[in-house]
């Protein structure tokens, strides 16, 4: 059965939107690093808590901590806005980032983790979320030679997306679209031993209930399934910003594959470690996450 084709009319909003994302791409690459990064987050933090997307940011952080005063949540979504801000004009800056070496911005904690992945040569799966600058565990598996194919979500403008992964490819060269076709690229990888780069933080509003900060999220079940079809190892990472444009990154120990006999609950069972180790994750850097998501169903 043949598949149908979707193309994507260009429209004059597009290639305005486009020339805006060009022309501030342009700019963050003729400054220095660190000029970039601070910019983005003088440009988010003065612009972002005034849109309203921000006031369902501040409600999600609200329903995640309760305990939190009105004062406590405007400074998360400022501090939101401003690590968003610097993930943007850093962006266009990931060549210019190291990982490793005497220049390098990333402390790295438990990246044995990924060494031991890379020369065991099994292939497997590591997953994080929209943490600080979430490009920079991609950037640091590919530059300690473990490239990662990412699965993700194309931009809803096609003439931005194709600025993104070009930028993106600095971290990693192979982008996994969502979806069916998506999905069989993933397959491929695993089957030749290679590695996936997941973040699982996005509703999917065909996904399975599993919680996340004491409420039911609907989750994409995929890496669980492929995860338990082929065997494979699962490792949890998380980007925290120190300062400025610097970062930590933390890998944590392969989650252990749930054997109950039923493969639905043996789903069930990883996806809920995966969101804790990601809550935890939020937790210890509650404002450097990405609250704007639709992440659960409104009351």
């Amino acid at each position: 059965m043949s598949e149908t084709v979707v193309t994507t009319t260009i429209s004059g909003k597009h290639r305005l939107e486009a020339a805006l994302a060009a022309g501030f791409m342009a700019l963050m690459r003729a400054l220095p690093l660190d000029t970039a990064s601070a910019l983005g987050g003088f440009i988010g933090r003065t612009i972002g808590p005034r849109l309203g997307i921000t006031k369902r940011a501040a409600r999600n952080f609200r329903r995640a901590f309760p305990e939190k005063s009105e004062a406590e949540v405007a400074q998360a979504m400022r501090d939101m806005w401003d690590n968003l801000g610097r993930t943007a004009a850093e962006l266009p800056n990931l060549h210019r980032i190291q990982t490793r070496g005497p220049d390098s911005r990333v402390e790295m904690v438990g990246f044995e983790v990924i060494d031991a992945m890379r020369t065991a040569g099994n292939g497997g799966i590591v997953f994080s979320g929209h943490l600080a600058n979430w490009e920079i565990m991609p950037l640091a598996a590919g530059q300690h030679g473990m490239p990662l194919s990412l699965i993700y979500r194309a931009a809803n403008n096609p003439l931005v997306d194709s600025m993104i992964l070009e930028a993106r490819a600095a971290a990693s060269d192979v982008h996994l679209p969502k979806g069916n076709q998506g999905a069989r690229e993933a397959v491929a990888v695993i089957r030749r031993k290679g590695h996936l780069g997941i973040l699982v933080d996005q509703k999917l509003n065909n996904g399975i209930p599993i919680p996340f900060f004491g409420r039911d999220a609907m989750t994409a079940p995929a890496l669980a399934q492929l995860a338990l079809k082929y065997g494979l190892t699962v490792v949890p990472g998380a980007v925290t910003r120190l300062k400025g444009c610097h970062f930590r990154l933390t890998v944590q120990p392969p989650l252990p594959l749930p054997d109950t006999g039923d493969r639905d609950e043996d789903t069930r069972l990883l996806m809920t470690a995966v969101n804790r180790c990601l809550e935890d994750a939020i937790r210890a850097a509650p404002a450097q996450w990405l609250w704007l998501h639709r992440r659960w169903p409104d009351s």
